[in-house]
């Protein structure tokens, strides 16, 4: 059946004003997706800005438990580490006094045999020289001190002192040497020889007293020695008085563990009940905004989603409607209105007519 171009005109009025709104619905649905990717960052921004929130307060709030107890554990490891100081120094100090008094009468004793033997030399009118420990050593030599250092005398006159002075010579050769050494050997050698002779043979007596002195002297100093290592290797620490020392430390030490221990049980007070008030506290200052964002973004949701459904529905109403006859090509508001001019102004008469017309002049 023919339509009229009433009719027509009506059909195309409806359709344009189909392709009008349903335009006005598509611009609705992208601004709602943008409102809707806006509030959902907006969202997740917050969500993270709580979450980093209660994340750094419980971290500084946990280090400032940790700072609060362990500066403490410091501080009492410190005046213990102090009082076990003062602890050995009395001990040193004790063990200083015990062997000066349990080798007093060996000192006492030494001191005495030097005495005599200083006055023994000067009724004997003994040179003061040979009454030092190296003449003896040169001479009179015994315990194995002695002897090394009759050794290093050799040595060093005989041997290093001629190949020292042959050292300077610009130009060497082995007879200098050789004369170097004789030269020596006939001083020095001549020096030890005379002194020894000269000593021995006026004041033997007083020499070989005086050497019995030493030998006396030597053996107070071994069990000096004896009575000291004894001292220093006896655990038993009674006799230095310590008691207040070990009481301190006791103490100190029995503070460390109270102290470790309150930090345990604040860690774990923190950790089950502090931490999760802190993060109550923390949401709760951002639940109003947080319930706003969630909100709007929920009610822009349901929007998009009620406009997606209306947006399929208007498509629908669209393609069923109107598209069978004028094709997806002329849904289209400005085509539609070019297509009702064509009609009004009497260049034709239905709608097929008005595009072919449209076609034509828009080849």
């Amino acid at each position: 059946m023919t339509q009229t171009a009433e009719e027509c005109l009506q059909f195309l009025e409806n359709a344009r004003a189909t392709v009008e709104d349903l335009s006005i619905v598509i611009d609705r649905e992208k601004q709602l997706e943008q409102d809707e990717n806006r509030l959902e960052k907006a969202l997740e921004a917050e969500k993270k800005l709580v979450a980093d929130a209660i994340q750094q307060t419980i971290k500084k709030r946990r280090e400032e438990i940790n700072t609060s107890y362990d500066r403490e554990i410091t501080r009492a490891q410190e005046q213990m580490k102090k009082t076990r100081t003062q602890r050995e120094k009395a001990k040193s100090q004790g063990v200083k006094e015990r062997i000066a008094e349990e080798t007093s009468e060996l000192h006492a004793h030494n001191q005495e045999l030097e005495a005599r033997m200083k006055t023994t030399f000067r009724k004997s009118h003994v040179p003061a020289f040979c009454r030092t420990r190296l003449y003896y050593s040169l001479y009179f030599p015994r315990w194995a001190k002695e002897l090394l250092v009759l050794l290093l005398y050799v040595l060093l006159v005989f041997l290093a002192l001629p190949y020292g002075l042959y050292l300077l010579i610009p130009e060497r050769r082995p007879l200098f040497l050789a004369g170097i050494y004789l030269a020596d050997i006939l001083v020095f050698g001549g020096i030890y020889m005379s002194v020894g002779n000269h000593t021995k043979v006026q004041y033997m007596e007083a020499l070989r007293e005086g050497r019995q002195i030493l030998d006396q002297m030597h053996a107070n100093r071994k069990k000096i020695q004896v009575i000291t290592s004894t001292i220093r290797k006896d655990r038993n620490e009674s006799l230095y008085n310590l008691e207040k020392y070990d009481d301190e430390i006791a103490r100190m030490q029995q503070e460390l563990s109270d102290v470790a221990a309150k930090k345990k049980d604040a860690l774990s007070t923190f950790e089950s009940v502090t931490k999760t008030i802190l993060q109550d506290e923390i949401e709760h200052n951002h639940k109003e905004k947080l319930d706003q964002l969630q909100n709007e973004y929920d009610g822009v949701r349901e929007q998009l989603k009620s406009t997606s459904s209306e947006l399929k529905e208007k498509r629908l109403h669209l393609t069923d409607q109107y598209e069978t006859h004028l094709g997806t090509e002329f849904l289209d508001a400005f085509k539609i209105q070019d297509l009702i001019r064509l009609i009004r102004g009497g260049q034709a008469a239905n709608i097929t007519e008005a595009i072919e017309q449209y076609q034509k002049q828009h080849v």
